[in-house]
């Protein structure tokens, strides 16, 4: 079977993304057995990093598309698209360097609808650059749906065998109290359940967080986890799902930690970031699931206080990208799983 190919987006220039992504590609020759890594964004950006990172920057080579990636460890191939990035100062917010983050991601797409890659693995972005570059995305995860044309979509975090799906990521607290909404809280639960079954295990329970402390507590705390996500359970479970809740998220996310459950699905960014984070660490990573094709992320972000100083640390990215190259070959079963469901 031959390795996937895989699109590594350069990220935020200004941040850690060219340093981690240089590290990972020359410190870790075991990757090119897994996979063929080729890098999507700014050659003298890349450079950068590598010189950061302590390596020769003449070690990058262009090549014009994915397939005249040679996967030799003494090289690191790269895409180049839109203009030089290399004079953007690292650990500033730069508009110029949040547009061309979006346009490695478009491009990357891009190279996954005509086939020339597996899978995309994505290094950090910054929003707020991005979005002073014109881009008006709350993430990555949002950008990646609108490039595949994509409805029903929820960032995943996983670790191991352990997924923790979430209902809303980029909004404000109170905004996404908002989007709990039956709709979105029932494809969640479709993608989670279309997950098990692509994985061999159909009837996975999949534990659902409650919004509000204690699940509501018979509506003592609110009722949101009566009137949107008790239903949607029950709507789930007469449609094979076997969604198990709502159930108090301090109860749940311990017992997951645990090895209690493997799927799980959370409210809101921070009651499934926090404590998985908090746990994992460099070894969880973010995975999309809802795209016809496997995008796997690190789990940190850019990091400009340490950017250019040689010192980020590139395991989440490695880790990212042996997700990716393990999830690659099997994707479509879960792309055809997701449009099933």
């Amino acid at each position: 079977m031959s390795l996937p190919t895989l699109a590594v987006t350069l990220g935020d220039v200004a941040g850690i993304g060219p340093e981690i992504t240089a590290r990972a590609l020359t410190q870790h020759p075991e990757l090119r057995d897994v996979c063929r890594p080729v890098v999507v964004g700014d050659a003298d950006a890349l450079r950068a990093g590598l010189s950061a990172s302590g390596g020769d920057p003449a070690r990058v080579r262009t090549v014009s598309s994915p397939d005249e990636a040679s996967n030799d460890p003494a090289t690191v191939d790269i895409v180049q698209t839109g203009p030089s990035l290399g004079h953007i100062p690292p650990g500033e917010l730069s508009p110029e360097a949040g547009d061309g983050a979006a346009r490695f991601v478009k491009a990357a797409c891009e190279l996954a609808r005509n086939g020339s890659v597996d899978g995309i693995v994505t290094p950090p972005l910054n929003k707020a650059a991005m979005h002073q570059g014109g881009h008006m995305w709350p993430g990555h995860t949002e950008l990646l749906a609108h490039e595949f044309g994509v409805e029903d979509f929820s960032l995943v975090l996983s670790a191991g065998d352990l997924y923790f799906f979430h209902l809303t990521t980029h909004v404000s607290l109170s905004e996404a109290i908002q989007l709990v909404t039956p709709h979105r809280t029932d494809a969640v639960l479709r993608l989670a359940g279309a997950v098990a079954t692509a994985l061999g295990t159909p009837g996975e329970a999949v534990g659902v967080a409650g919004l509000n402390p204690h699940a509501g507590e018979n509506r003592l705390f609110g009722d949101e986890d009566a009137d949107v996500l008790e239903p949607a359970v029950q709507r789930a479970r007469a449609a094979g799902i076997n969604a198990q809740g709502p159930l108090p998220a301090d109860a749940l996310v311990p017992a997951a930690v645990r090895g209690d459950w493997k799927l799980i699905t959370l409210c809101y960014h921070d009651q499934g970031h926090a404590p998985f984070k908090a746990v994992y660490g460099d070894d969880g990573v973010n995975i999309t699931v809802g795209l016809p094709v496997v995008r796997v992320s690190v789990d940190h972000g850019t990091a400009f206080d340490i950017a250019g100083k040689g010192v980020a640390r590139e395991s989440s990215l490695v880790l990212a990208m042996r997700r990716a190259a393990e999830l690659a070959p099997g994707w479509h079963h879960v792309w055809e799983a997701t449009r099933a469901a």
